[in-house]
């Protein structure tokens, strides 16, 4: 079969600039002059005979005709890199995987050493990236600049949010809940911890990645649905990430909200406990992300299966009754 295409460096210009919004960036991607980004976006609306961006004063607006093209022309450029990618050698066995630090810090590298061991022709590279967690009615499209899964060797990404991805393969890894975490040693110190209430007399934790702005449940939330209305949701300290709200619940600083999977292993070992089984499910998931192209790759179904037999394992080695 005969293909009759635009020239392809017209159909990068518009990619790039479709997916920044802008041609002085997607010039700056291409090592071009944004002219000639703008002189190739009009031979390609010449040849399609439709205009593909609203040239505005300071900024620039896709089309509905570009909207509708966009999708396709990024699948085949997908397909293009993954069938590059599938014949270098030298990276065929390199894995690069980005998550969010706390689930990569609490969940994932515990575990790690598993994958190794069944997948040792794998070289796996972890990224931490704190923009694998979404914001509130916030969507990962492969415009956005701030997570591209076309970057060269990123090839999948866990993704603590909505699962609403378009464009993209996505499994859900497990849909966790929060429960309140503490040091057993709390158990044991003058003030009580027998019913909710009793959090009155004890530090609250907040992590500051959840709350209202991020569409999580907080200690308002929690406290509302446990009853104990008598305590002030809002004191105690504030940590900007997970992994800080727990360790200050690990050194006896007070009760965090945690979210149950990234606190198992310390449960289990008694590092923490739960004190109150009331818990609060989130509206977000942790999700498996990848491009559809390299699905099939064999690192990347290897990982994939792991990573999944290792959530399914998550609940029946969590104590009972927690």
């Amino acid at each position: 079969m005969t293909y009759r295409f635009p020239p392809l460096s017209a159909m990068r210009a518009f990619e790039s600039a479709a997916r920044h919004l802008s041609f002085k960036k997607a010039a700056e991607e291409l090592h071009v002059t944004p002219a000639a980004v703008s002189q190739q976006i009009k031979t390609l609306e010449t040849y399609l005979g439709v205009s593909l961006f609203r040239r505005l004063t300071r900024a620039l607006e896709i089309t509905p005709q570009g909207r509708a093209m966009l999708p396709k022309i990024r699948e085949g450029f997908d397909c293009f890199a993954a069938a590059i990618d599938s014949t270098r050698s030298e990276v065929d066995g390199v894995l690069t995987v980005t998550a969010p630090p706390s689930f990569a810090t609490r969940w994932l590298v515990p575990r790690l050493p598993r994958f190794s061991l069944a997948h040792p022709e794998v070289e796996l590279r972890l990224s931490s990236r704190g923009d694998s967690v979404d914001r509130r009615g916030e969507t990962l499209l492969l415009d956005n600049e701030r997570f591209d899964l076309r970057e060269a060797g990123s090839l999948l990404a866990i993704r603590y949010g909505t699962g609403n991805y378009p464009g993209l393969q996505v499994e859900q890894i497990f849909a966790p809940d929060w429960v309140p975490v503490c040091s057993p040693r709390l158990l044991s110190a003058e003030r009580p911890l027998a019913v909710p209430q009793d959090l009155a007399r004890h530090v609250l934790i907040h992590d500051e990645t959840i709350g209202d702005e991020e569409g999580q449940p907080g200690w308002q939330e929690w406290l509302s649905c446990a009853g104990a209305t008598n305590v002030d949701a809002e004191r105690g300290p504030r940590f900007s990430n997970a992994v800080l709200a727990v360790e200050a619940a690990l050194d006896g600083q007070g009760v965090a909200l945690a979210l149950k999977p990234l606190v198992e292993a310390d449960v289990a070992a008694g590092r923490l406990i739960v004190p109150f089984e009331i818990a609060l499910p989130s509206p977000f998931g942790y999700f498996l992300v990848m491009r559809k192209a390299v699905a099939q790759r064999e690192s990347v179904a290897a990982f994939r299966r792991w990573l999944l037999d290792e959530a399914l394992a998550v609940q029946p080695n969590w104590p009972a009754g927690v």
